[in-house]
């Protein structure tokens, strides 16, 4: 399990959650029930759904209820920094990339790209974002800029990256 940060408003860690030995939870902070945490500096908003099974059915095809090896469990993929937004649902099998931003209630059933600003049912690339989480601006010839921190990007073929 994880660490913790003692002292007033110490983590709390359910028993049921499965932490990162890596991992550090910072003090006030809750982690229910079953969740698992694994990536670095990845924020998941309230009620946010990432699911674990591509084709769900609560019985096999001759009708009966399907057991642990009947099933196989898939993950969604969360890279240093993203943003997940309430209420987001993420399908099975998907990756958001490092710093993306997830909209609330988007509906993600996609690989989301680095920085990317997805939104929608199904979520879309509405734009960029950088590492402060605000859209970037565009600065011309595919480059962007982020008017927070005056970082520079750098669109090729689809993809964003520092510089």
């Amino acid at each position: 399990m994880g660490t913790a940060e003692g002292g007033p408003g110490a983590a709390r860690i359910e028993p049921s959650t499965d932490v990162d030995g890596r991992a550090a939870v910072g003090a006030g902070t809750t982690v229910w029930h079953l969740a698992q945490v694994r990536e670095d500096g990845v924020f998941i908003g309230p009620a946010a759904v990432l699911t674990n099974d591509r084709h769900p059915r609560a019985v096999t095809p001759d009708g009966r209820p399907k057991r642990q090896q009947d099933w196989h469990a898939e993950g969604v993929t969360l890279r240093q920094g993203c943003s997940i937004g309430g209420r987001a649902v993420l399908v099975a099998g998907v990756t958001v990339g490092r710093w993306a931003l997830v909209a609330a209630g988007a509906v993600v059933h996609r690989d989301v790209p680095d920085f990317a600003l997805v939104a929608g049912v199904p979520a879309r690339r509405i734009g960029w974002v950088g590492r402060a989480g605000e859209p970037l601006e565009p600065a011309g010839d595919g480059r962007w800029h982020c008017p927070r921190t005056g970082e520079h990007y750098r669109e090729t073929g689809g993809t964003l990256a520092p510089g």
